[in-house]
């Protein structure tokens, strides 16, 4: 009977089916400029049309150098469309979509396009060409790779801001990996063929240097070996039939057998992992003989496996009969091609070395590497298993006196109620017997039952009968054939015994797990998790539990149905979930108590506590009792995970539609109210020229209507801009502002509310020049002194603004010497609608400093407030220093 091949994976026909009809990508990797990228890339552009395939070079950047424009002649080339924002030209998208060749070149996939274009990067421009059927060729340094973007910034000192996601670059069908020796990159930097001019010597001595090729050639290499890696893996996995192990790359597997669950064999397979630089696997196999070794044995083994999980190793226990074959299978899928196992330093029989043996035989494409382990640690190993079990001494006993009862049984049975049967029917019945006995206590008593009923056979129904002599020497054989015969049959039969409780266990414990995921599926609330887990804990461990969670201030709290017969101690509780780890019965921490703590960990968030009370610690010890426990943790951990997100879902989609009503609102009576306070404006104006005119006592009134108006109308722009600005899709203007012109602009809006002399002004004498939208800047700082005013300009107290360039920032500070801000609350007056007194005589909403925030976050920027040691207060903003724009063109790294 042969095997039945393996299915092709569904998931992977489904993604072959949705990339028919998209176009391929390929992609040319370099460690740096000047490698050679874009000459291989016209290099197979060229040949690609000599064979008659329509190819048009979309983008190519020469850089200057003229042999590479060379290459570039003869190709058909896409016109550049013209940036309305800029000088400069860009790749358009669009009319290679409506060209639609065969083939497309695109230089520099990490290129950043110009604001206005549909895509803010080139490789979303690759996409849609690839979504429309084009195959691409392209670009890219190692340095522009996301994943080892700060690796990169970490040895050359250089921040790379331009990055390509690794999923795109995975997804590529090839990439081709262009080198070339740090040394031969250096001399053609210094013969001018990478940059021309100066730009070649700073290069040279900046990103060029030695050390930084050295570096990211051979980050280039991994990570082109990695890809290749995972291709091998892919088509092994794709080819659907068992392969040998390709040697490719070194990877260790380590077997940690039941026998030779030593530390040191772990540390030993870490070490020479760390030695290769290759990854390394840690497995150990379930068999039926693992069962009938003693629980201490079976920790033991786990605790080996935990230690190989801790030193970097992906583990996993394999359930097989035949160790070999699962070791070997597994290194197969895996392709892993050497194998750690071992044996203790001396032994008396070569049985030790039997699976050895047998994976040397069955796998002859693999390293075997066979270790040799301390006699101390076998011989305490074997201490602890030869000591003896009570509970296993009572079963054999009673295994043995149900063999002598059966066998007496058969013995009366055969002589009153079968007299005259055949000697050889006779043996059938006591074989019978054996079967039995093997099937209800095991091995010893099958055992037992053989021998006794030889014995009985002989005295009673082999002549002469009632003495163990023998007339016929015949019945010798028939007495070595009923031992031999009964001990096979018995072992044969205690082995069906063994496999038949060990899958029942496994069973009952994937129904538990079920039953809990089941459970935990269909909860709404913390309190459901209690009960779910109260009901099949007590039925999978034989245990009581409870599951403590904090409070808001971050308090555990226990839960208002108690299970526990025995209250946990709070000093225990608090520090295991202080600490995040397991406490109590079976541990190193505290394991004289009867209850069990273990944390409830999920994506990095301590949820609270499960504790667990067995009625019988052993049962709790077990170590396939101890893994169940696990995944129970596992499972309660994602479903306190999954309520916690389901309740900020909640109230993040609450607050949003809260936002959302509260902007309709204020956009609403912004608009209803602009047009009034416009024509009211209007009128109090005019009111207080004509009266003023007159010389009328009712003068200054009408000048007071018309400054309130004024205020009334900036608040309702405070409101409308905070709702253009919290609406989707607001886009401030970016342009070159100067700092100082939008402090004269706010004074100059403000000129009637402050006095002559009360402003005090501190500007560096070189102008300050930020990248952003003029105008809202410019109400920050309105905002700001409008503040100011309203609580200390009154009194006639100064008001300070004060710039200046701190590195790479530029900062402006709005001072005041009034009352200050509360203590405690400088942040909290960023809020909408929050003041710093809740009930004031001061007019305002509490709009003015949120829209401040929401203006300065826009130009990612920060503003902060604080109290100054002088009095008063003071808030600061900090605006990013962009770089001036250059004439000439940039390096490209």
């Amino acid at each position: 009977m042969t095997d039945e091949p393996l299915r092709p994976d569904p998931d992977r026909l489904l993604a072959q089916a949705d990339s028919e009809g998209r176009g391929k990508l390929k992609i040319y990797f370099g460690a740096c400029a000047g490698v050679g990228k874009t000459w291989s890339m016209l290099q197979e552009a060229r040949r690609l049309r000599a064979q008659g395939l329509d190819v048009l070079v979309g983008v190519v950047e020469t850089h200057g150098r003229q042999d590479t424009a060379a290459l570039v002649e003869g190709l058909e080339l896409l016109p550049r469309k013209a940036s309305s924002r800029s000088h400069h030209q860009e790749f358009d998208l669009d009319a290679a979509l409506a060209r639609h060749p065969a083939v497309i070149l695109m230089d520099e996939l990490a290129h950043s396009n110009l604001r206005g274009a549909r895509h803010p990067k080139r490789w979303q421009d690759i996409e849609e060409l690839l979504n429309a059927g084009i195959d691409v060729l392209t670009t890219v340094n190692v340095q522009h790779l996301e994943s080892l973007n700060d690796v990169v910034s970490g040895v050359t000192g250089i921040r790379v801001r331009e990055t390509v996601p690794d999923p795109f670059f995975d997804a590529a069908d090839e990439v081709v990996l262009v080198d070339l020796p740090p040394d031969d990159l250096r001399q053609r930097l210094k013969e001018g063929k990478v940059y021309v001019g100066d730009r070649a010597e700073r290069a040279i001595e900046n990103f060029f240097r030695k050390g930084n090729l050295f570096a990211l050639r051979e980050l280039a290499l991994r990570r082109t070996a990695d890809r290749v890696d995972d291709q091998i893996r892919a088509w092994r996995d794709a080819s659907g039939r068992e392969e040998k192990v390709w040697h490719t790359r070194d990877a260790i597997l380590l077997c940690i057998g039941s026998g030779t669950g030593s530390e040191k064999l772990v540390r030993i397979a870490a070490r020479l992992a760390a030695r290769l630089g290759s990854e390394w696997h840690a497995i150990t196999i379930e068999t039926p003989s693992l069962y009938r070794r003693g629980e201490a044995q079976r920790r033991q083994t786990l605790r080996t496996l935990q230690l190989a999980q801790d030193l970097g190793a992906e583990t996993a226990t394999l359930a097989d009969p035949d160790e070999a074959e699962a070791a070997l299978r597994y290194a197969r899928e895996h392709n892993l091609g050497k194998i750690i196992v071992g044996r203790p330093a001396s032994r008396r029989w070569r049985a030790g070395h039997r699976f050895a043996n047998r994976l040397s035989r069955l796998g002859p494409d693999l390293d075997l590497m066979v270790v040799a382990l301390d006699d101390l640690a076998v011989k305490t190993q074997r201490a602890s298993e030869s000591r003896p079990n009570s509970e296993k001494v009572r079963q054999k006993l009673q295994g043995s006196l149900a063999a002598a009862a059966l066998c007496a049984l058969i013995t009366l049975l055969c002589k009153t109620v079968l007299p005259d049967f055949s000697p050889i029917n006779l043996v059938m019945i006591y074989l019978l017997g054996v079967v039995l006995i093997a099937m209800g206590f095991g091995r010893l008593p099958s055992v037992v039952a053989s021998l006794l009923n030889i014995v009985a056979f002989d005295l009673f129904f082999v002549a002469p009968e009632g003495t163990f002599a023998v007339s016929d020497a015949q019945y010798l054989v028939t007495f070595s054939v009923m031992l031999v015969v009964g001990v096979i049959t018995g072992n044969l039969t205690a082995g069906m015994r063994y496999q038949a409780r060990v899958a029942r266990y496994r069973e009952q414990r994937a129904q538990y797990l079920y039953e809990l995921t089941a459970g935990l599926s269909r909860v709404r609330k913390t309190s459901d998790i209690a009960d779910v887990c109260q009901r099949v804990v007590s039925n999978a461990l034989f245990a009581r539990c409870e599951i403590w969670l904090p409070d808001e201030h971050g308090v555990l709290q226990p839960p208002v149905t108690r299970s526990l017969i025995t209250v946990p101690d709070a000093a225990i509780t608090r520090w295991s979930f202080e600490n995040g780890q397991v406490a109590g019965a079976g541990t190193d921490t505290l394991p004289g108590v009867p209850y069990k703590i273990l944390p409830l960990f999920s994506s990095h968030h301590q949820h609270g506590l499960l504790i667990i009370e067995p009625e019988n610690l052993r049962n709790l010890l077990i170590p396939e009792q101890q893994r169940l426990l696990n995944t129970f943790v596992i499972q309660i951990a994602g479903a306190l995970d999954r309520l916690v997100l389901t309740r900020r879902e909640q109230v993040s989609r609450l607050t949003a539609e809260r936002e959302e009503l509260r902007n309709s609102l204020l956009a609403g009576l912004s608009h209803d109210l602009r047009t009034p306070l416009t024509v009211l404006f209007g009128q109090a104006e005019i009111l207080t020229l004509d009266l003023s005119s007159e010389g009328s006592k009712y003068a200054p009134q009408a000048s007071e209507m018309r400054m309130q108006t004024l205020s009334t109308i900036r608040l309702v722009n405070n409101m409308l801009d905070m709702a253009r600005i919290e609406a989707d899709g607001f886009r401030p203007q970016s342009d070159w502002v100067s700092l100082e012109e939008v402090v004269g602009s706010a004074l100059k809006s403000l000129e009637m509310l402050l006095p002559r002399g009360q402003v005090q002004l501190d500007l560096p004498p070189e102008t300050l020049l930020v990248q952003g939208d003029g105008p809202l800047l410019e109400r920050v700082v309105v905002n700001l002194l409008e503040n100011a005013v309203k609580y200390a300009g009154h009194e006639g107290k100064p008001i300070g603004i004060r710039a200046w360039r701190s590195g790479e920032e530029i900062k402006l500070t709005v001072w005041d010497q009034g009352p200050g801000l509360p203590p405690g609350r400088e942040q909290q007056l960023f809020e909408k609608f929050a003041r710093g007194q809740h009930e004031s005589s001061v007019p305002g909403v509490g709009m003015g400093l949120a829209l401040c925030k929401a203006i300065v976050t826009l130009h990612k920027g920060t503003i902060v407030a604080a109290n100054r040691p002088e009095g008063g207060a003071s808030f600061t903003i900090t605006l990013p220093a962009s770089a001036l724009p250059e004439l000439e063109e940039e390096l490209p790294w």
